[in-house]
């Protein structure tokens, strides 16, 4: 037996996803830092610490046990659902919305909770459900009540963007655990149904706006299309390999709304140009490839279904974020992972990480233990 001066718990760590990772962070915090007028603060030093952080938490959740992980799931969904009700009762507001709980020092958005904790909640749900029922109703009301009621909760703040990334992760597990197309089908066309009537009933103005100047951005270019069409010209006028870096004329002189947040890729594009966005691309084909082959490599069906939601919730973020600066979705207030400023999508995507990192120790732990026996 080889003996290595790096501790066995640390040498098994996936370092081919974790130093990838960590570039990304590292990269991001260079463009806020860029975005703050070449400045740490207010942006790239908490990024780089919030990062730090949660990596330590992701460590941490390696060393728990499956036992204990679907024993929370159930606990874990109704205290985050209690949370939810009361935001709606003692919620603090801000930017028009009523999203986050102050609780002593702490500032709480629980919606965030809930896009790991509905993946978490469906996977324990589907792994207990026998096969012989798959294709039953009680397969669907359930769970379909579990994610509705999430759902409207987060509607209420109003949180469109949360609201989607709860229902893409459920409608993977769902998927994934075997459901009829017959019923997905079914979904799409009642969502071609109630579209309609969400738009007029259901939508904020701001909302309704959103939609329409995703359709057509030019109509209202120094108003609701305001956003986009800076982003776009952010992103274009980047070119091959960019202005140079701190160079960023749309980001620096205002003219790029959030230029820290949800369109933190328009102001790397503008900087960093073609090169730097394939860059970005890269390291997130790396992640999502690496939690892919942790889902086909997990143990058991808990494993399986609860890793590929949580994989399913990460590229939600990207792929939404990466359309929404381009202009090919409506902006509903996704932010890029790893790279916008913001500690609560930080959290979110790092306990995604971090189950992942756990359920790919569960695999190992497990092989081991098979070829031992």
């Amino acid at each position: 037996m080889r003996h290595s001066i790096v501790p066995a718990p640390i040498a098994s760590l996936p370092w081919g996803m974790i130093l990838p990772l960590t570039a990304l962070v590292i990269f991001g915090a260079s463009v806020l830092y860029s975005a703050a007028g070449g400045h740490m603060q207010p942006y790239a030093q908490s990024h780089l610490i919030r990062f730090g952080v949660f990596l330590i938490m992701a460590f941490a959740m390696t060393r728990v046990t499956p036992d204990l992980v679907k024993f929370i799931a159930y606990p874990g969904y109704v205290a985050v659902l209690v949370l939810l009700i009361l935001v709606e009762a003692l919620g603090a507001i801000g930017g028009g919305s009523q999203r986050w709980l102050n609780i002593g020092p702490l500032v709480l958005q629980p919606s965030e909770f809930m896009k790991p904790g509905i993946v978490l909640v469906l996977a324990r749900f589907y792994s207990n459900l026998p096969a012989n029922m798959v294709g039953d109703w009680r397969a669907l009301i359930p769970a379909g009540g579990m994610v509705a009621m999430p759902m409207a909760l987060v509607l209420m703040q109003p949180d469109l963007g949360t609201a989607l990334a709860i229902a893409f992760g459920a409608g993977v597990v769902m998927f994934l655990a075997g459901l009829p197309m017959r019923w997905f089908a079914g979904g799409g066309v009642a969502a071609m149904v109630m579209i309609p009537l969400a738009y007029f009933f259901g939508l904020k103005d701001y909302q309704r706006r959103r939609v329409t100047t995703f359709l057509d951005p030019e109509s209202d270019p120094l108003g609701a299309g305001y956003h986009i069409t800076q982003s776009k010209i952010a992103i274009g006028s980047g070119g091959l390999t960019g202005k140079g870096f701190g160079h960023g004329s749309q980001s620096h002189l205002n003219y790029l709304p959030e230029p820290h947040t949800d369109f933190v890729f328009a102001t790397m594009a503008e900087e960093w140009g073609l090169l730097g966005g394939l860059f970005v691309l890269a390291i997130f084909a790396i992640v999502l490839r690496w939690g892919m082959g942790v889902a086909e490599r997990a143990p058991d069906r808990f494993s399986r279904l609860l890793a590929a939601g949580m994989v399913a919730t990460i590229f939600f973020y990207v792929a939404i974020n990466l359309m929404m600066v381009m202009g090919l979705a409506p902006v509903v207030g996704i932010p890029l992972p790893f790279m916008s400023h913001g500690g609560s999508s930080m959290l979110t995507n790092m306990i995604c990480i971090g189950t992942l990192m756990m359920i790919d120790r569960w695999s190992r732990t497990r092989g081991r233990s098979g070829l031992s026996s």
